[in-house]
C-alpha cells in the first residue's frame, strides 16, 4: 500500500478500481471510503466488503487509522479529532471529496463527525454500529480495558478468544459448532500483541454524548445496527436515525458487533442500494 503524509503523519491507504493506480475500472466510479474501528486495520474490509463494492463498479479507499502501523503509530496520544482530521486530509489528499463513506464502531464515529463538521467531503454515509453517546457498559468495559493495559495484563489467548466471541458475535453464529470452532480459533490465534499504536487507541477519550449536536447533520445517513451487538446495542444505533434529520436505519438480524463479517450479504446488499440512490439524486439535480 502507498503512504500520504496528511495532518502531519503517515496513512497506509489503498485505492481500489483505479487505473491510475494500478486496477482496471474506470477513474470515474464514485469513490467509497471506508473506516475501520478501534485496533483493527483497513485489510479487514477486503474480506467482504471491497469486492461487493468493486463488483457494483465503485472504487474503494481503504486505509489504516493512526495507531495502526505501517500508519503512525502516535505512540504519545490520539484523540477522535485527530484521527476526524486524518480521514479528512486522506479525502482532500486523494482530491476526491465529496466521497461515499461507511464506517464501523468507531469508524462510524469518525463518519459521523465529517459529516458534521465537513459535509462538503461526503455524499453518504454508512454508518454500522453507529451510536450519539455511549452508555454504562461501553464505559466501563473501555475503562477496564485501559486497566489491563496499564497493569501489564495479557489474556491467554484460548480465554481472550472465547471473551472476544462473546462480545462480538452472535448467538446464533456461535450455535453452530462447527463455525463457532473457526471463530474460536481465528481468535485465539490472531495476533494480541499490544503495540504502542494500539495502546495509544485504547486511552482515547471514549466518552461523548453528541446526541444535539448530531441534530445537525445535513448528509444522507443510513445508520445499520446489528440485531445482536453487545458492543453497541440496537437502540444507540436506532438513535442516531431519530436525531440525524432524515436519515434511515436498518437493523441486520442474527448478526453481532462483526455483523459485517458475520453477515457480509446483508450489509453489502444495504450498503450498495443506499449508495445507488445517491446516483439517482445526481441525475435529478439540474445542471
Amino acid at each position: 500500500m502507498p503512504m500520504a503524509t496528511v495532518n502531519g503523519i503517515s496513512i497506509n491507504y489503498q485505492v481500489r478500481g483505479d487505473a491510475k493506480r494500478g486496477t482496471d475500472s474506470p477513474r470515474s466510479a464514485p469513490l467509497v471510503l471506508l473506516v475501520m474501528g478501534t485496533g483493527s486495520p483497513g485489510r479487514v474490509w477486503e474480506l467482504y466488503q471491497v469486492p461487493a463494492l468493486l463488483a457494483a463498479g465503485y472504487r474503494v479507499c481503504t486505509f489504516d487509522n493512526r495507531g495502526i502501523a505501517p500508519s503512525d503509530e502516535c505512540a504519545d496520544g490520539i484523540t477522535q479529532a485527530d484521527m476526524v482530521a486524518d480521514t479528512a486530509a486522506l479525502i482532500e489528499f486523494l482530491d476526491e471529496g465529496p466521497v461515499l463513506i461507511a464506517g464501523t464502531s468507531f469508524g462510524a464515529r469518525i463518519a459521523q463527525e465529517l459529516a458534521l463538521t465537513r459535509p462538503e467531503l461526503i455524499r453518504r454515509a454508512v454508518l454500522m454500529g453507529a451510536h450519539a453517546r455511549v452508555d454504562a457498559f461501553q464505559a466501563t468495559l473501555s475503562a477496564g480495558e485501559r486497566d489491563l493495559d496499564e497493569l501489564g495484563i495479557v489474556l491467554p489467548p484460548r480465554y481472550q478468544s472465547a471473551l472476544t466471541a462473546a462480545l462480538n458475535m452472535s448467538p446464533a453464529t456461535m450455535a453452530d459448532q462447527d463455525t463457532a470452532l473457526e471463530w474460536l480459533d481465528l481468535f485465539e490465534f490472531s495476533d494480541h500483541t499490544l503495540t504502542p499504536g494500539l495502546r495509544a487507541q485504547r486511552r482515547m477519550n471514549y466518552i461523548f454524548d453528541r446526541v444535539e449536536d448530531y441534530r445537525a447533520i445535513t448528509v444522507p445517513c443510513l445508520s445499520v445496527a446489528f440485531a445482536d451487538d453487545r458492543m453497541i446495542p440496537p437502540f444507540l444505533s436506532r438513535e442516531v436515525a431519530e436525531i440525524i434529520p432524515d436519515a434511515q436505519y436498518a437493523e441486520i438480524p442474527d448478526a453481532g458487533h462483526f455483523g459485517y463479517l458475520e453477515r457480509p450479504d446483508a450489509i453489502n446488499e444495504l450498503m450498495i442500494e443506499f449508495f445507488r440512490a445517491d446516483e439517482s439524486t445526481a441525475e435529478q439535480r439540474p445542471i
